[in-house]
Parts: structure tokens; sequence; C-alpha cells
């Protein structure tokens, strides 16, 4: 078993990885034009426009998994990652390795979810 540092040392570079590859998607997405703005017939438009809601929807997950990551950041810096925000009980190593930016253990979640 990895010892405590090691693992956090671990979890903080997949976090700034993958922090990386959401910064980069939503770099990406912000050039990418969903319609070339030529007139369009009505079902083109109504396509046009179901595809900026999709792409704003993708948008705005990717925003709220950066700031989890930041979450996760600002955890590791206060010496409280992988320690569940709502009961104060470890969080299982397979579950960070999993959602390295889980602030609640599974119970904890379960219940938030509910």
């Amino acid at each position: 078993m990895k010892n405590r540092a090691q693992f956090i040392e671990t979890m903080k570079k997949n976090l700034l990885q993958r922090r990386g590859e959401m910064a980069g998607r939503l770099s990406n997405q912000a050039q990418d034009k969903v319609s070339d703005g030529q007139v369009q017939d009505s079902g083109d438009e109504a396509l046009s426009l179901s595809m900026e809601k999709l792409q704003n929807t993708l948008q705005q997950s990717e925003m709220d998994e950066i700031r989890r990551i930041d979450d996760a950041f600002e955890r590791i810096e206060r010496g409280e990652y992988g320690i569940c925000t709502e009961c104060g009980n470890p969080i299982p190593e397979k579950r960070l390795e999993t959602f390295p930016y889980a602030s609640r253990c599974v119970a904890c979640q379960e219940k938030f979810e509910q």
C-alpha cells in the first residue's frame, strides 16, 4: 500500500492532468462554431439551436468538473484531501482513484444525492 504522501502526490498529478484536458476542451469548444451563419430553413435552424444547447451543456459540465478539481486542490493545500466533508471519515483510496475530486465518502454521497 502506498504511503499517504505518495498517494496524494499521485492524485495531484492526475488532477492537474485532468484539469489541463478539460481546459483544452473548453478552449477548443469556444472556437468551434455550431452554425456558419448562413440563411437556413427552419429545420436547419432548429438543429443548429439544439446543437448550441448541447454544446453549452457540455461546456457547463466541463466547467463544473474544473471547479471540483480546483476544490480538490484547495483540500490538498489545507491537508483535508481524502477526508469526507460530511462525516470526517477517510475516503477510500479506491474511490479517490476513480473520482479524484470526491469530497464525500460513498455513504455520505448517497445521502447527498437522495
